[in-house]
């Protein structure tokens, strides 16, 4: 597996118990990878898990990490941090080469909750050490994503997790963490696909010095995979119209986390990788100006959903 050059920066064995032990500190960081603000480092490509529990989840993740995939998405909404922490454990890979995320939930936003919750979270993956916590929804009408913010890096001073970032943060969100801790989130997973390709809060993310994740990369699928400008673009190259988007995505900096359970599919994700370098600055921009604003949930606005 390759991977892209010419990515754009925003800066450049387990346990049982959540002890803050020792935490590896990133050693050379493979080509291709995210150095985060915080010295933290991510692939360019990452694997979602939402929907998938239990032992699918334990299996898929295991395969998906066989075939590649070094940075695995989760939630403790999805209920599935136990198979997902299963699957990190049996894939045979080494723990330090592996990255784990998982998030804050609506309703364990509160400081004490929320250490709580990263002490769960250890328990159920089995794992020593959280690689990066994110906070779901900014959710500002509770307006306690700063006070979550801060307790997260508390965790983080106390070896439980690596990195702390945000999902679903307007730049107002991000301003408001940086006034009140003085530093900003490693990460910023957002909605982002053709058809919401997020122009000026991925130049908000990346003037701020923060990475960004793409959740639904692929638009749930539907009718942006028939796209007559993703289907021309991926004839030209032989390639699937996912594989497009995905690639798209790698070649302007952003992290996608597409999900599949099936090998090729998984497999088909990855190729992403190759094709990114070889997409022109045309092909990037035809993509691009597919946009419509579309969310995949019309009601997801990030400066007044509410998810708990």
């Amino acid at each position: 597996m390759t991977t892209p050059a010419g990515t754009t920066p925003a800066s450049t064995s387990t346990s049982t118990s959540p002890t803050a032990g020792s935490i590896p500190s990133a050693r050379d960081v493979p080509p291709g990878w995210h150095t985060l603000n915080d010295g933290t480092t991510l692939p360019p490509i990452g694997f979602g898990t939402w929907p998938l529990r239990g032992v699918e989840a334990r299996d898929v993740v295991a395969a998906a990490i066989g075939h590649g995939y070094r940075l695995i998405d989760s939630a403790e909404r999805y209920e599935n941090e136990g198979g997902v922490g299963a699957g990190l454990r049996t894939s045979g890979v080494p723990r330090e080469g592996l990255r784990f995320t998982t998030k804050i939930r609506g309703d364990h936003q509160e400081a004490g909750a929320t250490r709580q919750t990263v002490e769960e979270s250890l328990f159920r993956t089995g794992l020593d050490y959280l690689d990066l916590v994110l906070i779901h929804w900014p959710l500002p009408r509770l307006d306690k994503y700063s006070e979550v913010f801060g307790a997260l890096l508390q965790a983080k001073a106390d070896g439980l997790v690596r990195s702390v970032g945000v999902s679903n943060f307007l730049p107002e969100h991000l301003d408001r963490l940086i006034a009140d801790h003085g530093v900003a989130p490693s990460v910023n997973q957002i909605e982002l696909h053709p058809y919401l390709p997020q122009v000026d809060q991925l130049a908000a993310d990346g003037e701020r010095g923060v990475r960004t994740e793409a959740w639904s990369p692929l638009g749930r699928a539907g009718d942006l995979l028939e796209d007559p400008v993703i289907c021309a673009i991926a004839r030209a190259h032989d390639v699937g119209p996912g594989t497009v988007v995905l690639a798209w995505e790698i070649a302007r900096g952003v992290v996608p986390l597409p999900k599949a359970s099936s090998a090729e599919r998984q497999l088909a994700n990855l190729a992403a990788l190759d094709l990114a370098p070889l997409l022109s600055a045309d092909d990037l921009a035809a993509i691009t100006a597919l946009g419509r604003g579309q969310r995949v949930n019309p009601d997801q606005d990030p400066a007044t959903w509410e998810e708990f």
